[in-house]
């Protein structure tokens, strides 16, 4: 029997056929009554290896010299995702001199003729309005030099593409997708002739979904940081689009855009990037700043709780840990087993990670990065502190999640102190784990503690059950530290230290109370604008838990030779995404 989920998919992909034919019937627009300004950012250097014929996309290159970006054969769907959506075209705008203009044009005009009468993998809700976004914010870089009858196609398409959208918006999945459908849709109907009458339907149900997916905290259900970012980008465009228009975002609108701004700069790292967790990155570079520009909102939270995440920060430190439970439902479709995960980083260095999304490297590292050893955290007998259940062969959900996640935030005697546990292993165990992180006022130190403890009767008496089962040999449990690749870390002391390297010239200094092995080990960092995964460490203490409490302290200090300030001038690897295999 087919499942639920694939029935309702393929149902929604038979509707998007059939109003994409007969979006074709539609009147078209005859030109621009108000054209945005451009808003999205592209990459000088990415515009520049498209003209060269290297395409990237979704962690996979192909080299195609002097190739039409429509006869390439997708690996897989989310690279054809990426190339029906458009976004290479913030890149080809960016390059800006004629041979990326050529390409823009010539690949643009392609596809409508090849996809425009509804054909392909491109007329979705989401993929149509990220689409039109790409094509209206750069219409004056595609349509120069081009005759009528290109300019004719073009008007054409883009209205087809808009009556398909007012028709197929809500058959976009809620969240992200759904806003990009909309502000698509809102776009094109502030832009085109004769497309008016969809701009107030459009922003009403923006308006319903800014009330119904936004909290009152400012986070999403999926409490993925860098969608957070995608969809406050959509919002803040959406607004600037309506004021140039001479009208104005609706209450609960502007309140949705007033909401996530401060949410996002408690996300944000000392380097200017967003923490990595439930199957975010850390954000195209500049984009962060330039969205939370554009919005105007000026207000930050102090630190503490947003979207379920705890930042303490001091100096030129900063830390953000997962301390809710994660996503449920439909929402985890990308979550993480991260509960009490930590990220560390110090000035423009990040020194503790998580792995982060292996999505684009294939289901075998899309399900290891979500795992609990792919994160910065305590695992216990080599399971996850959520489940990863089968809703269907390509899509997973979260199962047996943590429920209690107590946490508090107070001032520690010489800083900042993060206390929090989590239930993810008492059904199984009888164990809760419980995490003490301290940072000190000037940031260059931070204390750790990490506890396992059969809290009540019937928790001792669960963990009396499993260590039965384990002949009370004790149950095994690690605790990683995944280290940024660019953090050059090797044993010291004898094996009891590990010494840190970061890039800027500052050393830190990582010890244990001794209670635990300590090993240095090989460990990946998963970036989706990388062709594969890089190699890195991860500190790993082990241990087994023999009695009801189990602690375990260790810290991270820098050196105390380290300067208070360091200039820190190191060029950055700002072009991941332009490696190849061999680099």
């Amino acid at each position: 029997m087919s499942h639920p989920v694939n029935l309702s998919a393929r149902l929604s992909r038979i509707l998007d056929r059939i109003e994409a034919k007969r979006a074709t019937l539609s009147r078209p627009a005859t030109g621009f009554t108000y054209n945005p300004e451009p808003r999205t950012i592209g990459s000088f250097a990415r515009g520049r290896q498209l003209c060269a014929g290297n395409f990237l996309f979704s962690g996979h290159l192909l080299q195609e010299p002097d190739t039409n970006i429509w006869d390439l054969k997708a690996p897989d769907s989310d690279y054809a995702e990426a190339l029906h959506g458009f976004g290479w075209l913030d890149d080809l705008a960016a390059a800006g001199d004629l041979p990326a203009r050529n390409r823009a044009q010539d690949w643009l005009w392609t596809w409508i003729t090849r996809f425009g009468p509804g054909r392909g993998p491109g007329w979705t809700p989401d993929l149509t309005g990220r689409r039109l976004i790409r094509w209206i914010s750069h219409a004056l870089f595609l349509l120069q030099s081009r005759d009528r009858e290109a300019s004719d196609a073009f008007y054409k398409s883009l209205a087809q593409q808009t009556i398909f959208l007012s028709r197929r918006w809500k058959g976009a999945h809620p969240g992200l997708p759904r806003f990009e459908a909309l502000t698509g849709l809102v776009y094109a109907g502030l832009s085109l002739e004769g497309m008016e009458s969809h701009v107030d339907p459009a922003l009403h149900a923006l308006s319903r979904e800014c009330e119904s997916q936004i909290d009152d905290e400012g986070g999403i259900p999926t409490r993925n940081p860098e969608e957070l970012l995608d969809v406050f980008t959509l919002l803040t465009w959406a607004a600037m689009a309506l004021s140039e228009a001479g009208r104005s975002a609706s209450d609960a609108h502007w309140a949705a855009i007033e909401r996530i701004a401060p949410t996002l700069r408690t996300l944000r790292h000392a380097d200017g990037g967003l923490a990595r967790f439930h199957g975010g990155g850390r954000g195209l570079e500049g984009r962060l700043d330039n969205a939370l520009a554009t919005s105007g909102v000026k207000g930050r939270k102090s630190d503490g709780l947003s979207m379920g995440y705890a930042r303490i920060s001091a100096g030129r430190s900063s830390l953000i840990i997962d301390a809710a439970p994660p996503p449920s439902g439909a929402a985890s479709i990308n979550a993480h087993a991260s509960t009490l995960a930590f990220e560390l980083t110090s000035g423009r260095r990040p020194l503790i990670v998580n792995c982060g999304s292996g999505a684009n490297f294939g289901q075998d590292w899309r399900r290891a990065g979500r795992a609990t050893p792919s994160h910065s955290t305590l695992m216990l007998d080599g399971r996850s502190s959520s489940r990863l259940g089968n809703a269907r062969k390509d899509l997973d959900l979260l199962t047996k999640i943590p429920t209690n996640v107590p946490i508090q935030m107070a001032k520690a005697p010489d800083g900042l102190r993060f206390e929090g546990g989590h239930d993810g292993y008492v059904s199984s165990y009888g164990l809760t784990h419980a995490r003490i992180i301290d940072l000190t006022f000037d940031g260059r130190a931070v204390a750790g503690e990490d506890m396992l403890a059969a809290l009540t009767p019937k928790d001792q008496k669960q963990f009396d059950k499993a260590m039965d089962a384990k002949r009370l040999e004790g149950i095994p449990f690690e605790i990683r530290f995944h280290l940024h690749p660019e953090v050059d870390a090797s044993l010291d002391m004898a094996g009891t230290a590990v010494s840190m390297a970061l890039k800027s010239g500052e050393i830190w200094v990582f010890r244990t109370d001794g209670r635990t092995k300590m090993a240095l080990q090989s460990s990946v960092y998963l970036e989706r604008t990388r062709l594969k995964p890089r190699a890195t460490k991860q500190i790993v203490l082990s241990g087994r838990t023999m009695e009801y409490a189990t602690r375990i302290r260790w810290s991270l200090a820098k050196a105390q030779d380290t300067p208070i300030s360091i200039r820190d001038l190191t060029q950055d690897d700002f072009e991941p995404d332009l490696m190849t295999e061999d680099e």
